[in-house]
């Protein structure tokens, strides 16, 4: 079992979501994030005073899948997410050792 970790545009979750469900994914977990990479934040005007925000507003997303998904969820995330902008987002993939539903009791790729 792998985790992905997407870090995307707000406005692309809708099409990242569609994307997903296509290549038949059934469960996503979505959580509002602020971060920067290395567009460093963005300058802002304000009542004719500038000033920097640091942390510009994303959407995490993650999936724990089965090995044989991994190539197409990532592929469909990105290309789904990109713009061809700076602050596209990231995609981490990582092992997942263990997963338990929690109502049922069933583990590994059947908890998935």
């Amino acid at each position: 079992m792998k985790k992905i970790e997407a870090i995307i545009k707000p406005f692309k979750l809708d099409e990242v979501k569609e994307a997903l469900q296509e290549i038949g994914l059934q469960g996503i977990t979505v959580t509002e994030v602020k971060g920067f990479g290395r567009q460093k934040g963005q300058t802002e005007l304000y009542r004719g005073a500038e000033y920097v925000v640091d942390f510009l507003p994303k959407v995490k997303i993650e999936i724990v899948l089965g090995d044989d998904m991994v190539e197409k969820a990532v592929e469909a995330i990105m290309n789904s997410a990109k713009t061809g902008r700076i602050g596209d987002g990231k995609i981490f993939v990582s092992s997942m050792e263990q997963a338990v539903r929690i109502r049922t009791g069933e583990t590994g790729q059947d908890a998935v």
